[in-house]
């Protein structure tokens, strides 16, 4: 490596996770830089390998930067409206020019297309764009056909095309493994670079008009956005929230993934680095139920279409995590050749999880389709009829261990909140029973909540600590309890909540953030620490709302907004002590849990609307 070469990896790549920002076809998602560099992207997916995957190793292992030469004297960034356009502006010496990075929607193909608009004076500009398929390992065969550049390994191709204002492309070339290009853009030029993705094995994807794909783009996460119903104060980061959790659906088949990225760690340098491009039906109920919420009834009925697909046949068979189109196997393995973000090791690619038993998913997959509207051509058997399944199953394996909502890879136990999501599966279930198809022993539903109820009162509460407690028989706390009140097992003024609440504030709040719970007592069998988990934080907003302490969680929710980056966007955990964002990013169960909050505080959702009870 030259020296040219070892100072573009240490100041291209060092970007801290909040320096991201996230553009996205509703197929698959790119990570763009401050720097203008684009440092991941899978394709043609969310799950497929990376083409550029320096965000998790160097500029060895593929990224696209265009930028400045030279000094630049200021940056600034947005989302254009409200849209997931991304527009960057770089100020320089020489002038200033205009970035704008998108992924249009609906096309045969994936593409990505960067502009460049010069605003004042004339700025001279490098593309550096280096193609890696598999995730960073494998470089390819690059040629030029008709002033295109084809790449090409495998079953993979890119094309790559310029567009110069002046006509005609701009000039690139071959430089150490890479493609660059260098060019000057003066004051209403616009140039333009698209990279699009087809099988090798297919023809070459074909031009088209730049311009009018940036107007429909905009035009369609306009009228996407024109369907929210939310009212209240904290709408810009509200409508932010909704449209990534947009942006993290996959189309086609309506799965909506945890995060877009794989291994972005919990503690810098630490092992606990998850692939998070797959669907939890935890985190897709989560959200469908909060688009629901929000006026959002397309997205909720093509959910219940790819649940019919992935869950099948047999509720026996139930999977906590699957594929973006139902997939049912994940084998979890390690990307040896990467040396991971800011050298966490391993890299992972796949989930191991997808094999635990976790019981709380019944919980949010019962409260989910009791509240999702049916579609009209639901897959052969009714959904409805699928929960009653789902119920009857339950009730043959709710007392059992599991591994929890925090998929834990230590022994399974008894857990509170897995026990209560067991309650809130078959209370949701009765409630709805006129829906069932008849399918469903409504006598031995009402029998298992209420033994259900009884044990978690009496197992899961400790007197001494006066809390809900991590798992029977345990000392410990842990935040998934701040769920207890927001799925409605027990009403707000419970004092069992307020203790819980108060209990939690005391042991797993440090700098105004919350543990999910403490990692030093080994439960989650892992080595190390993590951040702060950050949906967590926005559960204990809504609960001091809840109990009566709305000043504290107003003031709370607003700090915690001031965490956002500068877009809005939000990643799964924070380091308290480095104050940096950790984990993967951005972090679908964090916007939910941003969304839901609001809903709280602006007086449009109450625990009584969790519970499908009219008030």
């Amino acid at each position: 490596m030259d020296e040219k070469q070892a100072a573009n990896k240490d100041t291209l790549h060092g970007a801290r996770i909040e320096d991201y920002v996230l553009i996205g076809d509703c197929e698959t998602g790119a990570l763009v830089s401050r720097a203008g560099s684009i440092d991941w992207l899978c394709l043609p997916t969310f799950s497929s390998a990376a083409c550029f995957a320096a965000l998790l190793g160097t500029a060895d292992h593929g990224y696209w930067q265009i930028a400045p030469v030279g000094q630049i004297t200021e940056t600034r960034r947005r989302y254009v409206g409200p849209t997931m356009v991304l527009e960057t502006t770089y100020v320089t010496p020489a002038g200033e020019v205009r970035l704008i990075d998108f992924m249009p929607q609906g096309s045969e193909h994936t593409h990505l297309i960067r502009m460049i608009e010069g605003v004042r004076g004339t700025v001279d500009l490098r593309a550096d764009l280096a193609l890696r398929f598999d995730y960073g390992r494998t470089v390819p065969w690059v040629t030029r056909e008709n002033e295109e550049l084809h790449a090409v390994a495998g079953p993979d191709m890119v094309v790559v095309r310029s567009s110069h204002a002046q006509g005609g492309s701009i000039p690139m070339s071959g430089e150490g493994l890479k493609t660059v290009s260098e060019f000057p853009v003066s004051e209403g030029e616009v140039h333009s670079f698209v990279l699009s993705y087809s099988s090798s094995l297919n023809p070459v994807p074909k031009p088209f008009d730049v311009q009018e794909c940036l107007d429909t783009t905009k035009q369609f996460w306009t009228e996407w956005m024109e369907r929210c119903t939310y009212q209240g104060i904290y709408a810009v980061s509200v409508k932010r929230s909704l449209m990534t959790l947009k942006a993290m659906t996959y189309q086609p088949s309506g799965g909506i993934v945890a995060a877009v990225t794989s291994s972005l760690p919990e503690e810098i340098g630490g092992v606990r680095n998850w692939d998070y491009r797959y669907c939890w039906l935890r985190d897709t109920s989560f959200t469908l139920l909060v688009l629901m919420q929000a006026g959002y009834r397309e997205e909720a009925i093509a959910w219940r279409r790819w649940l019919l697909r992935a869950i099948a046949g047999d509720p026996a068979q139930i999977q906590t995590i699957y594929g973006i189109c139902g997939e049912r196997q994940m084998l979890e393995w390690n990307a040896e050749w990467l040396p991971g973000y800011e050298n966490s090791k391993p890299v992972r690619i796949g989930n191991a999880a997808v094999d635990q038993f976790q019981l709380d998913v019944f919980g949010e997959v019962s409260a989910a389709l009791a509240r999702t509207p049916q579609a009209e051509d639901d897959i052969r058997v009714s959904a409805t009829a699928l929960q009653a399944a789902l119920i009857n199953h339950l009730c043959d394996v709710w007392q059992e261990p599991d591994e929890g909502i925090w998929e834990v890879r230590g022994p399974r136990r008894h857990f509170t909140h897995s026990k209560v999501m067991a309650w809130v599966a078959v209370d949701r279930a009765i409630q709805h029973y006129e829906q069932y198809d008849g399918d469903g022993d409504i006598e031995r539903w009402k029998q298992a909540r209420e033994e259900i109820r009884t044990q978690v009162l009496e197992q899961g509460f400790d007197k001494e600590l006066n809390s809900f407690v991590q798992s029977y028989g345990s000392k410990e706390l842990d935040a998934s309890c701040l769920r207890i009140v927001l799925v409605g097992f027990l009403p707000a003024d419970d004092p069992r909540i307020r203790g819980t609440v108060e209990a939690i504030e005391r042991e797993l709040v440090h700098e105004g953030f919350v543990a999910r719970y403490k990692t030093e007592s080994a439960t989650d069998g892992l080595p190390g620490s993590e951040g702060a988990f950050l949906a967590c934080s926005f559960w204990m907003v809504t609960n001091l709302w809840l109990i009566g302490r709305k000043d504290d969680a107003t003031a709370m929710y607003e700090r915690l907004l001031g965490y956002l980056n500068d877009v809005g966007l939000i990643s799964e955990e924070y380091d308290v002590k480095a104050q940096r964002m950790v984990g993967n990013f951005p972090q679908a169960l964090t916007h939910i849990a941003l969304v839901h909050a609001a809903f709280a505080l602006s007086g449009q959702w109450t625990p009584q609307i969790a519970r499908g009870v009219k008030t």
